[in-house]
């Protein structure tokens, strides 16, 4: 159903679907855009997506109780939030796929903003592969400041799996990984949502 609502309203259409591991431990990095993209950008995954989320969206009566049973957990964006990051790391140890918007919140003006290296350090510390995905379109159909969305055409990118990079220092590793797939990302974009400069 959902599937069909972004197929009528939003002309949705996915490239890059083969790119989806179908098993083992898995971070999906979108850029973000809209509301709806933790959502959207997990219709053609065929496996359990967990979510990190602002946590401020589980002090909302009702919408605490829906995300939760979507499978997302909170993490405070404006600080190192260990609970969420042993969250992510039991998962991950499981086997599960993890969807973590690295720029912390939707883009204001629609270009990639900085990728905050949370999502990479896990990757290098656990040894596992980034699934970059490229959301296109949707701050055309949804800007911040717009209630509800306007019919558009969205498409959506999974790039091929990224594997953490050998170095001895994890937070250059980290670094290197995050300005990598920030590229990726920003590659399937028009040339005015991209980033000037790539991450320091």
């Amino acid at each position: 159903m959902v599937w069909l609502g972004a197929r009528l309203y939003f002309r949705i259409r996915f490239e890059g679907v083969h790119h989806i591991p179908r098993s083992g431990p898995l971070l999906i990095v979108p850029n973000h855009v809209t509301y709806a993209d933790p959502v959207l950008a997990t219709i053609p995954v065929r496996r359990p997506v967990y979510y990190m989320a602002w946590s401020a969206l589980f002090r909302v009566r009702g919408l605490s109780w829906l995300i939760r049973r979507l499978r997302a957990f909170p993490v405070d964006i404006d600080s190192a939030d260990a609970g969420a990051t042993r969250t992510a790391v039991r998962l991950l140890n499981a086997g599960q796929a993890v969807m973590i918007f690295p720029e912390a919140g939707r883009t204001s003006d629609g270009r990639v903003q900085r990728f905050r290296p949370g999502a990479f350090r896990l990757a290098c510390s656990l040894g596992v592969p980034i699934l970059p995905v490229t959301i296109a379109g949707g701050h055309e159909s949804w800007p911040p400041g717009r209630r509800l969305p306007r019919p558009g055409r969205l498409t959506i990118i999974y790039h091929p799996v990224v594997p953490p990079p050998s170095h001895h220092d994890m937070k250059e590793a980290a670094r290197e990984l995050a300005r990598h797939v920030q590229a990726v990302v920003a590659s399937a974009l028009p040339t005015e949502q991209r980033p000037d400069a790539p991450p320091a």
